[in-house]
């Protein structure tokens, strides 16, 4: 029995296996940069580079499975409104740290 289904607006929604799925691998991308962390064993931009890595791969693992976004047509608006909320957080993001950056500049 496949619980994944379609409602009126084309989105489908996931069944209980993708979201086990989507648990556990997010459970496995949390654990992978603290054991970086923890073990120490690595120098310091190998294990930065490892969390970064993790953490990108998290985010798409977070979108695929629980987000249900993917290359389907079914989802071309969501991923196009998702889009446009990165680009705003980009500009609200990045509109701080450059009047922050200035005013730092101009009280020095």
């Amino acid at each position: 029995m496949n619980q994944t289904s379609i409602d009126s607006i084309g989105a489908r929604g996931g069944s209980l296996k993708s979201y086990g799925a989507g648990f556990v691998l997010s459970l496995i991308l949390t654990a992978i940069p603290f054991a970086l962390v923890m073990s120490g064993a690595l120098p310091s931009s190998v294990t930065l580079a490892g969390i970064f890595s993790a953490g990108i791969v998290q985010i798409l693992a977070h979108l695929h499975y629980f987000l249900h976004l993917d290359t389907s047509s079914a989802a071309s608006w969501n991923v196009l409104a998702l889009m446009f909320t990165l680009l705003i957080m980009a500009l609200f993001v990045g509109g701080t740290i450059w009047i922050m950056y200035n005013l730092n500049y101009r009280m020095m």
